[in-house]
């Protein structure tokens, strides 16, 4: 097996750590680069995605903490047309700040309780 990159382990460590403290709920994942920001909320029961946003296809272009805001408000009103009402935050190998923590705290603020 070849070995695994710092940022590939550190992902698998958060996931496993979320799929045990799930309970069912659906999870909120976070992907970013250099240019744009993603979300989307996947049902790992079922191995569907129910809602998804990011930069790609909005207003905001761009990958700064506006365009993570943005997304974050998107992907809110996403679950609640879709009937999410709570989620699991996966934050993937990403640290918990900037982009990150804006998208989270816009899905936060548009009714997504994680």
């Amino acid at each position: 097996m070849a070995k695994l990159s710092l940022f590939e382990r550190r992902r698998r460590r958060v996931r496993t750590a979320l799929k045990s403290r799930a309970g069912g709920r659906p999870r909120l994942s976070v992907h970013r680069t250099g240019r744009h920001i993603y979300a989307q909320i996947i049902d790992d029961a079922e191995g569907r995605t129910v809602a998804a946003a990011s930069t790609l296809g909005s207003k905001s272009s761009g990958a700064n903490v506006d365009a993570a805001v943005q997304v974050g408000k998107d992907i809110a009103d996403a679950a609640k047309k879709a009937g999410v009402t709570a989620v699991v935050f996966d934050r993937g190998g990403f640290l918990f700040h900037g982009r990150v923590k804006a998208l989270a705290d816009a899905a936060r603020e548009g009714g997504l309780e994680f």
